[in-house]
């Protein structure tokens, strides 16, 4: 085996090659960071508190004694846990070679460190820097940057404490592959070399659930994937996941899921791909499942963290479907019975997906997310659970809008977007529905479809000057530097939102997306945001 610490220090002499600049820092005090594009290198060092993070599909436990880096292309999103305060630094910064060319930073993802309180010195130092206007200043902040990032890697640490974890983590992918054996306490905790009473501490402690629960977890998820693509019998499933018993194994399924194996195979036996996100969530609206669908931890954020574990097959949601070709393919290999699609496909799309599989399109003009929900429910033979959906959602709204009207009275509300440098006023055919057509907020003028696919000046959002303001920002760098720049302007912070503290952050899912499940996570939201009250 490489001895960890000849590696550290081959790893270390590299940095004596490499250049590095930071391009930003932002601060996160007890506020989610919806999943975003990491477009450069990350270092995310927590001052207080914990939290998660999610670095693509890998989730990370936030504290004082780790820092961890995200490089570029990765999907990085935070939230403070339950009870938590959480005050975190995250720095952006490029790494090139000696060359000018550009370089991977050869650490990624946890490293534990020992917490130095000159780290939270130099972070407040770098922040402070990187507000200040003068250049020379920022051009200070460079070189605590460099200090910084010496201070972090001279101070990791091999103690027992991060041997362990670092063994911890190795048991957890070893039940993720090894979930059908024999699996007990005392063996996991041998494999990390701790105690097994300090295993399992230390494993609630680091992922928040208890080996134990975390193995059903995988077993009862391994299941779900053997019914939804195998013939076998329930007897054969129980033992391929782990259980000699398959009548405890149908206990224990029912527990985990609410229903028996025999019951959820009767509902998932149709094996029907949902090729848009839109088409994933009119179906979860009928209470359906689909056996494929695009899924992504920025993309699709909530469907991914919600249902990864329910849907067997992932197709790629990264940017919209760029990836379709190979969606297809997937398709092709896993024989899906059927395939629902929108119908605003570009030709050879549309043409491919015709081809080799058996499609039902529902169409995109003339229609809204009641008709479309009630097309795809005549398809699926769900009837029935669309009218039921469609009624609930009817009096959710009523009960919202009830809520909303009594707390914000006559308040205009306005809703826009920045993309890249441009703000749009109402982008998105839910975002002008749900406000003022389900939930009746005061109409602004020009709201309607064309006038909200061009940008709109800040001149122009002041001159509506509404009450309150719902802002989404794409988490990309460009438009999020766009923010910054928004509202470091002198106009922005003179709009009567602004000066009120009526400015709402939204995130692009669910208020982008345009189905029966998203307008009624628009609504819950809102409520949520203006009302301040659990909705519902």
């Amino acid at each position: 085996m490489r001895d960890p610490s000849s590696q550290l220090e081959q790893t270390q002499a590299s940095m004596d090659d490499l250049w590095f600049k930071v391009r930003g820092i932002e601060r996160f005090h007890d506020v989610r960071m919806e999943p975003r594009l990491v477009e450069s290198h990350v270092l995310f060092i927590v001052k207080a508190g914990g939290g998660r993070l999610m670095i693509d599909l890998q989730s990370y436990r936030l504290s004082q004694d780790t820092v961890h880096i995200a490089h570029p292309g990765q999907t990085a999103g935070l939230t403070a846990e339950n009870g938590e305060t959480l005050d975190l630094y995250m720095i952006m910064f490029d790494v090139r070679s000696e060359t000018g060319t550009e370089a991977v930073f050869l650490y990624d993802g946890e490293i534990h460190v020992r917490a130095d309180a000159q780290t939270q010195v130099l972070c407040d130092s770098i922040n402070d820097c990187f507000r200040n206007e003068r250049a020379l200043e920022r051009f200070r902040g460079q070189s605590f940057f460099q200090e910084l990032l010496y201070g972090a890697m001279s101070q990791i640490r091999h103690s027992p404490e991060a041997d362990s974890r670092t063994a911890l983590n190795r048991t957890k992918a070893y039940i993720d592959s090894h979930y059908s054996e024999s699996l007990t306490i005392e063996r996991l905790a041998r494999m990390a070399d701790i105690s097994p009473k300090y295993y399992v501490n230390l494993f609630k402690k680091t992922y928040g659930i208890s080996a134990i629960d975390y193995l059903t977890e995988a077993r009862v998820n391994a299941a779900k994937q053997l019914m939804m693509r195998s013939d076998a019998r329930l007897r054969d499933i129980a033992h391929q996941v782990g259980y000699n018993d398959e009548f405890y194994f149908s206990r224990l399924f029912k527990k985990e899921t609410g229903m028996s194996p025999t019951a959820y195979l009767k509902k998932r036996s149709r094996k029907i791909a949902a090729y848009s996100p839109s088409v994933l969530g009119q179906m979860l609206a009928l209470k359906t499942i689909p056996y494929a669908a695009p899924l992504h931890p920025k993309w699709t954020a909530y469907y991914y963290m919600t249902y990864r574990d329910e849907i067997p097959l992932h197709l790629s949601a990264y940017r919209f479907n760029e990836d379709w070709e190979s969606n297809i393919e997937t398709l092709i290999r896993h024989k899906p019975d059927t395939i629902i699609s929108m119908d605003d496909l570009e030709p050879e799309e549309r043409e491919r997906l015709e081809k080799y599989t058996n499609v039902e399109f529902i169409p995109i003009k003339d229609t809204d997310w009641r008709e479309r929900l009630r097309l795809i429910a005549n398809y699926l033979e769900l009837q029935h659970e669309a009218e039921s959906r469609l009624l609930s959602y009817e009096r959710k709204v009523r009960i919202a809008r009830e809520r909303i009207h009594k707390t914000i009275k006559d308040d205009t509300v306005l809703a826009i977007s920045i993309h890249k440098q441009n703000c749009y006023r109402s982008p998105t055919r839910g975002m002008r529905e749900v406000l003022y057509e389900d939930l009746q907020l005061k109409p602004l003028p020009d709201c309607h479809s064309e006038a909200c696919k061009k940008p709109i000046s800040v001149e122009q959002i002041a001159e509506i000057d509404a009450d309150r303001i719902l802002l989404n920002v794409c988490q990309e760098t460009e438009s999020l530097n766009g923010w910054q720049e928004l509202q470091s302007g002198q106009l922005w912070k003179s709009l009567k939102a602004v000066r009120k503290n009526q400015v709402y952050l939204i995130s692009s899912d669910p208020w982008r997306e345009y189905s029966a499940y998203s307008c009624e996570r628009m609504v819950e939201d809102l409520v949520r945001q203006l009302c301040g009250d659990r909705p519902f």
